[in-house]
C-alpha cells in the first residue's frame, strides 16, 4: 500500500506539468508578449529553487565542502552538455531550437526523479507525512512547471510539443518514487549527490543561458517587467521554501 500511495501521490505531482495547457486559451500575439517574463519568472525560480530550497536542505545531511562539489560538478556537467548539444544539433551557428531547453529538460526530469524518492520515503514515514510532503512540493512545483513550460516555448517549441514535454519529464518522479521505495535504506546517500547535483544545473541553467536572454530585450518597459518577474521567482520559492521546512 506504501507503494500505491507513492505512486498516486507521484502521478498527481506530474499532472502539475500540464499547467502549461492555459496557454492555448490565449492567442499567440499575447503569448509572445508574455513570454519573456515567463523566462524571467523560470530564471527567478531555478536561483530561489537552488538556494533556498535543494542547498540548504542538502547541508543538512552532508558536508558542505562535500555539497559544494557536487554544485560545481553540476554545474561542470550542464556546461559539457551544453557544448555537445551545440554541436549535435546547430550547423554553422544556426539552431532550430535552442540549447538551453534541452538542459532544462535535463535538470527537470532529475528534480522530478528527486521529488519521486522523497515522496516515497515521506509515505514509508508515515501516510500522513506522504501527504503533507506531495503538498509541499506541488506547491513548489507550480511556478517552476510554468517557468519551464515558457522557457521551452521561447526556445523554439511548439505549445503541445512542450506540453507534452515536460509531462514527460514529470513522470520521472514516478520512476524516482519506485527507485525511492526500493533502495529506501540506501537513498539518502543518493540524494545528497543528487539535490546538490541539481542544484549546480539551474544555477547554470539561469545565469548561463536565461539571464542572458532577458538582457537582450531592449525595451524599457518589457525590460523592467521581466526583472520583476525574475524577482518575483525568488520570493515565491523563498515562500514555498518556507512552507515546505515546516
Amino acid at each position: 500500500m506504501t507503494l500505491i500511495r507513492s505512486l498516486i501521490a507521484t502521478v498527481i505531482v506530474s499532472l502539475i506539468a500540464l499547467i502549461g495547457v492555459i496557454s492555448f486559451a490565449i492567442n499567440q500575439k499575447l503569448l509572445d508578449r508574455i513570454i519573456l517574463l515567463m523566462i524571467g519568472f523560470a530564471a527567478g525560480s531555478m536561483i530561489g529553487a537552488s538556494f533556498l530550497h535543494l542547498l540548504p536542505e542538502s547541508l543538512e545531511h552532508c558536508a558542505s565542502n562535500t555539497v559544494f562539489l557536487y554544485v560545481v560538478a553540476g554545474f561542470g556537467f550542464f556546461f559539457i552538455m551544453e557544448r555537445y548539444l551545440y554541436w549535435r544539433h546547430c550547423h554553422k551557428g544556426v539552431c532550430d531550437l535552442h540549447v538551453f531547453t534541452y538542459l532544462n529538460l535535463i535538470g527537470d526530469a532529475l528534480h522530478n526523479f528527486m521529488d519521486g524518492m522523497v515522496i516515497a520515503i515521506a509515505f514509508l514515514s508515515g501516510t500522513s507525512v506522504g501527504i503533507v510532503t506531495t503538498l509541499a512540493i506541488i506547491f513548489h512545483e507550480l511556478p517552476q512547471e510554468l517557468g519551464d513550460f515558457g522557457v521551452l516555448v521561447y526556445g523554439g517549441f511548439t505549445k503541445t510539443r512542450a506540453l507534452a514535454a515536460n509531462f514527460l519529464c514529470a513522470l520521472t518522479a514516478v520512476m524516482g518514487a519506485v527507485a525511492g521505495y526500493a533502495l529506501s535504506g540506501l537513498v539518502s546517500g543518493f540524494s545528497a549527490f543528487l539535490m546538490p547535483f541539481c542544484a549546480g544545473g539551474f544555477i547554470y541553467i539561469a545565469a548561463s543561458d536565461l539571464v542572458p536572454e532577458l538582457h537582450k530585450q531592449k525595451e524599457t518597459k518589457r525590460a523592467n517587467l521581466s526583472l520583476i518577474a525574475f524577482f518575483a521567482g525568488i520570493i515565491l520559492m523563498w515562500i514555498v521554501s518556507g512552507i515546505h521546512s515546516r
